[in-house]
């Protein structure tokens, strides 16, 4: 699981703990990643380096492939950790995954070429925004950031902080790609619904989330 912060800080609380629960809930084990920031003191008396989130991600499958190896793996990510959790299911891994779900997030409007709105300025620190440029998630024209599994989207309408063009535009490319592709938008959700807000449509995400996740795994069980 990856929470948001937009990379200056962790939401471990609404969008991983509370998150992480529910999905005990239903049967799956949930991991939490606490990475490090970038453009943040690394304590040598220079900053974490633009990938450092990645990396450690990374590192966190290790761990898990370590530990177990054979069951499946479906990145969760809120806001900016919705970002990650894309980044996440475009990498390698022995530890290969099945699915993504992304919540509101940042996915691609953020990098320098790709605004939206149009103008928005850079976001500090330079090592934040140089992640941001390095991975637009669901841009045909950057491959690499287009995850080959299925994906799972929920999006507010009206939410000024992520524009809901984040999953438009890929939606667009899913469509031209023929790639398994889920997307749910929202007309009265707030941006960071996660699971507090009830006040709307956006309440039936999580069973719509549910039924995604039941389906990626059967699927995978008849492979």
């Amino acid at each position: 699981m990856y929470v948001g912060g937009g990379y200056t800080k962790l939401v471990y609380d609404k969008e991983g703990v509370e998150v992480a629960l529910w999905l005990a809930t239903l049967g799956i084990e949930a991991h939490i990643l606490v990475h490090r920031l970038p453009g943040t003191p690394d304590g040598a008396g220079g900053q974490f380096g633009a990938d450092i989130a990645l990396q450690d991600g990374l590192l966190a499958l290790d761990h898990l492939a370590g530990q177990t190896p054979q069951l499946p793996l479906i990145h969760f990510g809120l806001s900016s950790g919705g970002h990650l959790s894309g980044v996440m299911a475009c990498q390698p891994h022995a530890l290969q995954s099945k699915g993504a779900v992304i919540a509101y997030a940042p996915l691609n409007t953020n990098h320098r070429d790709h605004k939206f709105p149009v103008g928005k300025p850079d976001f500090p620190p330079a090592e934040k925004q140089a992640f941001y440029d390095a991975w637009p998630i669901g841009f045909a024209e950057h491959p690499h950031g287009c995850p080959d599994v299925p994906v799972f989207l929920a999006y507010a309408l009206l939410d000024r902080q992520v524009a809901v063009e984040n999953a438009l535009r890929f939606a667009q490319t899913a469509s031209a790609l023929e790639l398994d592709y889920d997307l749910h938008v929202f007309s009265k959700a707030p941006h960071g619904f996660a699971l507090r807000d009830r006040n709307g449509s956006h309440e039936a995400w999580p069973s719509l989330a549910t039924r995604w996740i039941d389906r990626v795994l059967a699927t995978d069980d008849q492979t």
